[in-house]
């Protein structure tokens, strides 16, 4: 867009020939010729003519200088279109009046060029004025839109620094007019407030219910201290998990009391426990023992003889009252030491029982009928084959044999 003036001109309108755009009459009045033809622009009589259009070819390189200064402005990307065009206007209505000789027609033309192209940038700048704006606009939409979702959010910290956020946020944006600046901003506030007013309300239950956690944990604390000396070791263990159960149902207390009332909870718990153990190991020591002498009962059980059942009953119920007064032995030993004696004792009791059940049998007036019978038999099948009675023989024998097996049967 810039013009230099020597490439036009080659020199000043001073240094060449000014005859070409004006002349001097014969009055001294000086003229200029124009598209629209001469017309004078002053007069002078100061010195010889050529001298007079020098003077006037001199104002007109000054308006030239100031033509080029603003085809020069035109190319600095931050001038203002409408400054350049309000002094190319400026200057464009001034040559009608100029009084200056010189080519004033290519001045217009050039003005004109000026005028156009900041004219052009006005509208470019225009466009991405308006582009800037509604990406400004956007902008700050997304963050309305932003604080409205999170209006109703739980997340408290988070949310809280991410409003704090969106307002540094909001406020760096700039290009927007001030009136929809100033609703979108009461938007994003409303919003903030809402969720202000949730979390003031959700800390303020927060607290309330923390007070009332303290007060049960306190309560529950004095039950739990209350146990530590007890020697009611299995009710006092049931207690305990029941007083933890209830603690971590109880929620939690304010902070600086939590932590204070955990430790002396647990303090008592172990203190408790401490004890229980203690006892629980002397105890076991003790069970431990007792094991060991029922074992020494069991292989005295082991060694008795089932033939002699009399005297092996005595003994068994003998080991069975001392093993009752030695009493409780380790609750994982229980089990097989009982079995093994109930074990022994049945080996006794049932050579006992078969003793007597024969006993029983050779003692039964059914068993001695049938040993009558069978030797009555005997004598009668030895008659019959005496005599050689082959009939009876064969009778004899068959009741013979009957009557064997009855006995037999009996005898068991």
């Amino acid at each position: 867009m810039t013009v230099d003036l020597m490439s036009i001109f080659g020199t000043t309108m001073s240094e060449r020939n000014s005859s070409e755009w004006g002349h001097v009459g014969d009055d001294g009045t000086v003229y200029v010729r124009t598209p629209a033809g001469e017309r004078p622009v002053g007069s002078w009589r100061a010195g010889s003519p050529a001298e007079g259009l020098a003077h006037f070819a001199r104002r007109y390189d000054d308006l030239v200088a100031d033509v080029v200064l603003l085809e020069q402005r035109l190319t600095v990307p931050s001038a203002d279109p409408a400054d350049l065009a309000s002094s190319a206007r400026r200057l464009l209505g001034s040559l009608d009046a100029a009084a200056a000789v010189g080519d004033l027609g290519i001045l217009a033309t050039r003005l004109e060029a000026v005028l156009g192209a900041a004219d052009e940038r006005a509208t470019l700048r225009s466009a991405e004025r308006a582009r800037r704006t509604a990406a400004a606009i956007e902008a700050k939409q997304a963050l309305v839109a932003e604080g409205e979702r999170l209006a109703p959010s739980s997340g408290w910290k988070a949310t809280s620094e991410r409003f704090r956020a969106i307002a540094v946020e909001f406020r760096a944006i700039t290009g927007v007019d001030r009136r929809t600046d100033t609703e979108m901003w009461k938007k994003i506030t409303a919003s903030r407030e809402e969720f202000n007013r949730r979390r003031t309300a959700h800390f303020a239950a927060l607290d309330q219910q923390r007070a009332q956690s303290r007060e049960r944990k306190e309560a529950i604390l004095a039950e739990a201290e209350a146990l530590v000396d007890s020697t009611e070791w299995s009710s006092a263990s049931a207690q305990y998990r029941t007083l933890m159960n209830q603690w971590k149902s109880a929620g939690r207390a304010p902070k600086d009391a939590e932590d204070a009332l955990w430790l002396r909870f647990r303090s008592a718990q172990d203190t408790f426990f401490a004890r229980r153990n203690a006892a629980n190991a002397e105890r076991d020591v003790e069970l431990r023992a007792s094991q060991a002498a029922k074992e020494q009962l069991l292989a005295e059980a082991a060694a008795l003889d089932p033939t002699q059942s009399d005297q092996s009953l005595r003994r068994l119920r003998e080991i069975q009252e001392r093993w009752d007064a030695i009493g409780k032995v380790p609750r994982d030993a229980v089990g097989d030491l009982e079995r093994r004696l109930s074990a022994a004792g049945d080996r006794i009791r049932q050579a006992a029982d078969v003793r007597w059940r024969r006993k029983e049998t050779a003692e039964s007036p059914f068993v001695t009928t049938l040993r009558e019978s069978v030797a009555k038999l005997e004598a009668k099948l030895e008659r019959a084959r005496a005599h050689g009675h082959a009939d009876e023989v064969a009778k004899a024998e068959s009741a013979l044999a009957t009557q064997r097996e009855w006995l037999s049967h009996a005898t068991r």
